[in-house]
């Protein structure tokens, strides 16, 4: 169950919230989301009244503000232009006779996109997402199994990088392929270490640093800074 209300930003821009109701929900949860368009996602419980919801967002503003306000103008992506994911910077070509997508080459610096070229940017898209997901595997493989999510996906979101259900269901935003490889490697260790600590104790913390080794401040600042401009493009 869902309904639609609108939060007006100190700019005078509009944007659409989307209210949706979840059973077993006991917290009010906001995700505001400024990919492809502003809007702000709200889950709340079932007996909680959107009024409520709505001053709870009101309460909210100067974080709900600051996050809009910071959001990268958008970078159209074209042939001949590069992008650095996964720790590498990659020129992108297009074929349009081409069915797939491939490396042009073995050191994997030149991506050829195939198709339509209405669909470059799609396809662009869903390949790094592709290519995060086998990474995120990769690096899980390397930690003891128990710490190891019953199941990962891939999410767009503006406010967290991941998550980490009490059932062990992981979810990653597919942005952190466009951060530093490290910076993405910190938030996997971080989500695998919520297996052992579903909090921020300071044992949480040291296990993080242990799964993830020297350097975990680093990270945290990096992300911390320039998280907002994973968003400039797509």
């Amino acid at each position: 169950m869902s309904s639609e209300n609108v939060f007006t930003l100190s700019s005078g821009c509009n944007v659409p919230v989307v209210i949706e109701t979840r059973r077993g929900t006991h917290n009010v949860t906001l995700r505001p989301k400024t990919s492809p368009h502003f809007e702000i996602h709200i889950s709340k419980p079932w007996m909680t009244s959107n009024a409520f919801v709505m001053r709870f967002l009101e309460s909210k503003r100067k974080w709900i503000e600051n996050i809009f306000a910071n959001a990268p103008t958008k970078e159209t992506l074209k042939p001949d232009d590069t992008i650095e994911f996964l720790g590498r910077t990659i020129k992108l070509k297009h074929d349009e006779r081409m069915r797939s997508n491939k490396y042009l080459d073995t050191d994997k610096t030149t991506l050829c996109i195939g198709g339509n070229i209405d669909m470059f940017e799609r396809r662009v898209r869903d390949f790094i997402k592709s290519e995060l997901l086998s990474e995120i595997k990769s690096i899980i493989r390397t930690t003891p199994q128990q710490y190891w999510p019953k199941h990962i996906s891939l999410r767009d979101t503006t406010s967290r990088w991941g998550s980490c259900s009490s059932n062990g269901n992981m979810s990653f935003s597919w942005r952190l392929a466009l951060a530093p490889y490290e910076v993405m490697r910190y938030v996997v260790m971080h989500e695998l270490a919520h297996r052992e600590h579903m909090d921020h104790s300071s044992a949480f913390w040291a296990t993080v640093s242990k799964l993830y080794g020297f350097g975990v401040e680093r990270a945290k600042r990096w992300l911390n800074k320039n998280g907002c401009n994973l968003h400039k493009y797509f």
